[in-house]
């Protein structure tokens, strides 16, 4: 099995030919698909999945999972990737039926979207320095004397660290 992550704006104006070819040659692929209602890396215009067209006027929103339906995909999931738990086992199912498939993790930006929650922070005396945390990529995830430390400024309160954490350090 291979996997091919898309954001969705870049699905929308190029990815849909090659998930095209994914079902066309039966290939084992799975297709993760970032769907957060924007395109981010060019300023976060709309796309034709967000219902707006780039003057602000309102129009048809494509819908990504009858799109790829439409294409021949026949197992589309949607996940929401906050959900760390739900979102692993759902690819490792997805990696054991053999066909193509297509993941959409759901979730808005999280450079214009609202804080979730408060900011994060790491109990030194309960971190082990594992660096299990670290694993997310995320940028407010630091790593000062073997232990984690997150920066206050850059945390968005989403929680996906304290879901991953083994010691239950993250609060």
């Amino acid at each position: 099995s291979r996997i091919a992550v898309i954001g969705d704006s870049t699905f929308f104006h190029s990815g849909i030919t090659g998930l095209l070819n994914v079902v066309y040659n039966q290939s084992n692929v799975i297709t993760i698909i970032a769907d957060n209602r924007t395109t981010g890396m060019t300023g976060h215009q709309d796309h034709p999945g967000t219902g707006r067209t780039l003057m602000g006027k309102e129009t048809v929103a494509i819908d990504l999972e009858q799109l790829c339906r439409a294409c021949g995909i026949t197992e589309v999931v949607r996940v929401d990737p906050y959900l760390i738990k739900e979102t692993r086992n759902t690819i490792r199912r997805l990696l054991n039926i053999k066909k193509p498939a297509v993941v959409i993790s759901q979730r808005s930006c999280a450079l214009i979207s609202a804080r979730p929650g408060a900011p994060k922070k790491v109990d030194a005396e309960i971190c082990s320095g594992c660096r299990s945390c670290l694993a997310l990529g995320c940028p407010a995830l630091s790593f000062e004397q073997e232990k984690a430390l997150i920066i206050s400024t850059a945390c968005i309160g989403c929680g996906m660290c304290v879901e991953i954490c083994p010691k239950g350090a993250i609060l």
